[in-house]
């Protein structure tokens, strides 16, 4: 039976409810806050609770890198969807990605974090491949090759993970940038990216 205090009950879906409560820790205090304990203690349940459905935190944050890719990758596929240019559709998806990363503290960092390589996450690699996988084929559909296709993406990512980096840490919060002004800037940063790597084929 699990423990529960002050009085809360999860009506059986305890693994869900420590998900969310993961996913909004993140939110709030980055992946360095992120802790099996603060999680439990969040979800008002015994320190021990969580340890009946995850063998330890490794398994319990690859279950919430999993959502978070998948909700980026709904993310990402919408907002490109909106554009019917290949190239409009591959920066607004650069924009998603940023706008994603400012709301929840949460992009390659935590799907990439120490400990989530190994083969037993099927679930995370599944969803992290789908959200690369959207980019790529995107890069594809602009880039004159599929050497030139991984670049973008790489670079893509790079720069839309920064912009978001910038406005967490302060940079540009001293500047008075707004996150919507922010997702602007990384938009059209990706459109320079893009028609570089697409006149004429190079860098």
């Amino acid at each position: 039976m699990i423990q529960v205090m002050g009085g809360k009950y999860h009506h059986g879906d305890l693994r869900g409810e420590l998900v969310r409560v993961s996913l909004d820790l993140i939110a709030e205090q980055g992946l360095a806050g992120f802790s099996v304990a603060e999680v439990a203690r969040r979800a008002k349940v015994s320190p021990g609770a969580p340890y009946r459905h995850f063998a330890d935190r490794e398994t319990l944050l690859a279950e919430v890198a999993g959502h978070i890719a998948g909700q980026l990758a709904d993310r990402v596929t919408a907002a490109a969807a909106e554009h019917d240019a290949p190239a409009e559709a591959l920066a607004a998806a650069a924009g998603a990605y940023t706008r994603y990363l400012i709301e929840r503290r949460a992009g390659m960092n935590v799907l990439y974090a120490d400990g989530l390589h190994g083969p037993d996450h099927v679930g995370l690699h599944e969803q992290t491949r789908r959200l690369t996988d959207e980019f790529l084929m995107r890069c594809l559909a602009v880039a004159p090759d599929p050497a030139t296709a991984l670049e973008l993406m790489e670079q893509l990512f790079t720069q839309a993970h920064g912009y978001g980096t910038f406005q967490l840490d302060g940079v540009f919060v001293k500047h008075g940038y707004s996150v919507d002004l922010v997702v602007k800037k990384s938009t059209e940063a990706a459109r320079i990216v893009i028609a570089g790597r697409t006149a004429g084929g190079g860098r």
